[in-house]
């Protein structure tokens, strides 16, 4: 959708959406017909909208929680990728690596940096 459709869709004005993008809150695609808004970016204007309003947060944590769930979503993407490439493994090599993973959790120390 272009930058009309999109702060029609989310009833902002244009100063709101070219301080989100100043931010680097929103990356929008840009084209020959300008600046092109996907449904991801809705959700994350939302997201921002709620943020900013009901939730009373700053710009500063708007901006704390926008890099996080970048980094969610980084993360997200990289254990995809990882699960791709064990189901590509032997079933042996498979097994043993869930094992390792269940000793991590049974031994407490998942999520921790070794």
């Amino acid at each position: 959708m272009d930058d009309l459709e999109f702060r029609l869709c989310l009833k902002i004005d244009v100063v709101q959406l070219d301080l989100w993008i100043e931010q680097g809150w929103l990356i929008p695609e840009m084209s020959n017909e300008g600046r092109q808004f996907h449904d991801a970016d809705v959700a994350r204007a939302r997201l921002i909208l709620d943020l900013m309003g009901d939730m009373g947060v700053n710009e500063a944590g708007v901006d704390v929680v926008m890099d996080l769930v970048d980094q969610l979503h980084g993360l997200r993407a990289t254990m995809e990728r990882l699960m791709t490439a064990i189901g590509r493994q032997e079933r042996d090599v498979q097994r043993r690596l869930f094992e390792s993973l269940e000793d991590i959790d049974r031994f407490g120390t998942a999520g921790r940096m070794p």
